[in-house]
């Protein structure tokens, strides 16, 4: 059907002047509300006012402009109905053919520091969602416009031929209700940070998990498949915002990235995060193979490397700095299947450029911190991520003897990479490099056993780190034969009296954080 009227009425009002020129141009009448009819007749475009189509003005500071029968009617009304024809002719309803809204900036306004409840509420915009699920609701008819992005497709299509197809339309209906599904999600949640005490109004932080958790996603990618051929599988983002972080990343060289190196990367990249110096990361199915951190990027790779060469072999491999030729130069005596860095010189580009299979992945902007969701059968966990900082302060020497400078540094350094282990895990460590390493067994002492007998670096004076507790001597011991000096855990176990004893008898310094860091 021929487009026209359209009702432009928008908060983000970016090319939305150019958008009705031509739309005008094209003989569309345009109706249009306060600063958005402003704007256009400033830019020389012919508007009829809402309050002219509708017969009553602006009310209640703004907050009723297009709540009118006027309005939805002339967006509802069925065009095929003889009945809605007749009730719009006989109230003389005029038919709006497009709707071109979108939404007071409510996510942004509940972001801002010390905003307060009254602000809050007053972002919450009625009209505008009223009317874009109205024209979403009558696509059969009626097109609706809410992203910027959407103006030259619809503007082209009406110039081509008048009108926009039906396909079109379900398309930006589709889009509409996905938009203010979103916007209705970002208010519930943000409601559940309301009190009230006394008639007040208060806003309670964000520390706490919600009641109500609304989620609303959209796919950026689909993947070639999941963890196994037959699983279909697909990359999905928060809708409406910038994709950030791993999701967000650029691709620079190399295969597509499947559904089991996003989730490599993103153990590698959350590991790579935790080091201040420069440091490298290798990752073999979600497990650090080895990692170390260095003055020179280069030199933190061959550390790294050494723990495990033989699993390092078809790798993931992480850099919190951007690669360096000498470094991508090292990286390419290997077959690795990614790397994730922040950049990557031109030197680095020329070097690993010759592996065309090689995926090159540049992060450079971090994601903030969002909550951690896994399925269950039948419903979601959620949980914050573990991203606490280091509090040394509650950290305590249980042992007759204390770590000494050289054993702190490397217990400090294997808390920060048994956190990315699985449980149960056990690190052996030096300061800034890893030597051995024990993922998810069912017994920590089995984990202490193969994170000995996996290392290809000397054992002895090197230092340990776990995930939890120690539940029997029997791994303290275990890791003293291997080698191992000292000790960094959580403690708490109903035996840390025996544990610490048998760290005593065998001469062993230890520390427990009063933190667990279990990874399942």
């Amino acid at each position: 059907m021929a487009v026209e009227r359209a009702l432009v009425s928008v908060y983000d009002k970016t090319g939305v002047a150019e958008f009705a020129k031509r739309l005008a141009a094209r003989g569309v009448e345009i109706v249009s509300t306060g600063g958005t009819a402003k704007l256009l007749r400033d830019a020389g475009v012919k508007v009829r006012d809402v309050s002219e189509l509708t017969g009553w003005p602006e009310m209640l500071g703004g907050r009723v402009k297009t709540l009118h029968p006027k309005v939805h009617g002339g967006i509802l009304f069925r065009r095929d109905n003889e009945g809605d024809r007749a009730q719009a002719s006989e109230h003389k309803i005029a038919p709006i053919d497009l709707v071109v809204v979108n939404l007071y900036p409510f996510e942004a306004v509940a972001a801002k520091a010390g905003v307060s409840p009254e602000e809050l509420i007053e972002n919450i915009d009625i009209g505008g969602p009223t009317m874009v699920r109205s024209a979403a609701k009558n696509f059969q008819f009626v097109g609706v416009v809410t992203d910027p992005a959407d103006y030259d497709r619809v503007a082209g299509e009406i110039e081509a031929g008048g009108e926009l197809s039906l396909g079109t339309r379900l398309d930006l209906a589709r889009k509409a209700f996905a938009a203010t599904a979103r916007y209705d999600g970002h208010i519930t949640t943000e409601l559940e940070r309301l009190a009230a005490a006394e008639s007040r109004l208060s806003l309670v932080e964000r520390a706490t998990l919600p009641q109500r958790l609304n989620l609303s996603l959209e796919r950026r990618e689909s993947l070639r498949y999941g963890e196994n051929p037959h699983q279909q599988a697909a990359l999905y983002i928060p809708a409406g915002r910038p994709a950030a972080g791993l999701a967000g990343a650029k691709q620079l060289q190399g295969k597509e990235l499947s559904y089991n190196n996003l989730v490599d990367l993103e153990a590698a990249w959350s590991l790579a995060e935790e080091f201040e110096r420069p440091a490298a990361v290798i990752i073999k199915h979600s497990n650090p193979a080895g990692a170390a951190e260095h003055d020179r990027q280069a030199e933190a790779y061959r550390m790294a490397l050494a723990c495990d060469p033989v699993s390092a072999f078809g790798s993931v491999i992480a850099f919190n700095r951007a690669v360096d030729g000498e470094t991508a130069v090292e990286v390419s005596k290997l077959f690795v299947e990614c790397i994730v860095a922040p950049g990557f010189s031109h030197e680095a580009r020329e070097a690993l450029g010759g592996k065309k299979n090689l995926r090159l992945v540049e992060l450079a902007v971090p994601a903030p911190p969002v909550f951690e969701l896994k399925a269950v059968s039948g419903g979601w966990l959620v949980q914050q991520p573990d991203r606490v900082p280091v509090d040394e302060s509650q950290w305590k020497v249980v042992t007759e003897r204390k770590p000494t400078a050289e054993e702190m540094a490397a217990l400090r350094f294997a808390w920060k990479i048994v956190k990315h282990v699985k449980s149960n895990a056990i690190v052996f460590t030096r300061a800034g490099q890893t030597v051995g390493v024990g993922a998810g067994q069912m017994s920590r002492v089995d984990s202490v056993k193969i994170a000995a007998m996996k290392a290809q670096l000397p054992l002895q004076g090197t230092v340990v780190g776990s995930d939890a507790f120690f539940p029997f001597p029997d791994g303290v011991e275990e890791a003293a034969k291997a080698g191992a000096t000292a000790v960094i855990q959580p403690g708490g176990s109903v035996r840390d009296k025996d544990v610490i004893e048998a760290a005593n008898r065998l001469g062993l310094a230890m520390l427990t954080t009063g933190r667990r860091h279990f990874r399942h």
